[in-house]
Parts: structure tokens; C-alpha cells; sequence
């Protein structure tokens, strides 16, 4: 049996992407890998608060995009993620790379699904030629095509 919950929720921040679109998003990435049983939360924050968050946990100053975390599987437990998402954050990364701003958010959704599950990309020039990197933008079509209103 399948049981896929994906939670969304805002703390005061708007989205050009629909809660339940966002929360589509991730389940498409959840069973393209093949993940049957899953507890992810996302949540859309301000850039004050995804700084906090990036250096309460990374160590990292200043604001970021996304965050996740991924709690580690036991044998056939459920995938348990919780992703952080700043679309203020995510709105001037649409602007820098010429993207829309709902491609960005639901990008970041991808990506952050992806960190859940464990995997990672390399900083830097790499990052975008990675087999992560590869992986998303394959899952980002995908998702684009599912979801498009």
C-alpha cells in the first residue's frame, strides 16, 4: 500500500504556486523514486527566516533558497522530510536565470524532495553538471507537465 502525505504551509509569506500544486510536485518526485510510504513537509518562509535556519543548522550566513532534512530510513520505514522554501529568495533567482518564478518554486521543490532522499550535488561550477542536478531537471519536466494548470 502507497501512503504518500505531503504537507504544505506558509508562515506569512505568498507564492504564485498553489499549496496543493507544491505539494503535487512532491509526490510526482516521491514516486518517480520509487518511494511508496513518505511524511514531507514543506514549508514557505521569509528570507529572515531561511537565514536563521541556515545558520542555526548549516553553519551558513545569509539567506538561501531551499533547505531540507532528510531523517535517516530504518530498513522499510517511511521517508520523513521536512524542506524549507523562501520565495522571496526564489523570485530573484527567476529573475538572475531569465526562469519564471513558478518554474523556480517548483524547482526548489524537486530539489529539496531530492535532498530528502539523500541526495546531494557538489558547490560550485559542478553543482549544475551533477548527477542531482541531472536528476531534478529531468523530474522538474515531469512535474511541469503533470501540474500545469
Amino acid at each position: 500500500m502507497t501512503r504518500l502525505a505531503v504537507a504544505v504551509a506558509s508562515e506569512g509569506v505568498r507564492s504564485p504556486v498553489a499549496a496543493r500544486r507544491l505539494a503535487a510536485v512532491a509526490t510526482i518526485v516521491l514516486r518517480a523514486e520509487g518511494v511508496h510510504d513518505a511524511l514531507v513537509s514543506i514549508a514557505l518562509v521569509s528570507r529572515a527566516r531561511i537565514a536563521a535556519l541556515n545558520a542555526r543548522y548549516l553553519g551558513r550566513r545569509g539567506s538561501t533558497d531551499v533547505i531540507s532534512f532528510g531523517f535517516a530510513r530504518v530498513a522499510r520505514e517511511a521517508v520523513v522530510g521536512d524542506i524549507y522554501i523562501a520565495p522571496e529568495v526564489a523570485r530573484a533567482n527567476a529573475l538572475r536565470h531569465g526562469v519564471r518564478v513558478r518554474e523556480e518554486l517548483i524547482r526548489l521543490v524537486v530539489h529539496g524532495v531530492l535532498h530528502v532522499l539523500g541526495y546531494d550535488h557538489p558547490d560550485g561550477p559542478a553543482r549544475e553538471t551533477s548527477r542531482m542536478w541531472r536528476r531534478q531537471e529531468r523530474l522538474l519536466a515531469r512535474a511541469i507537465g503533470c501540474t500545469a494548470a
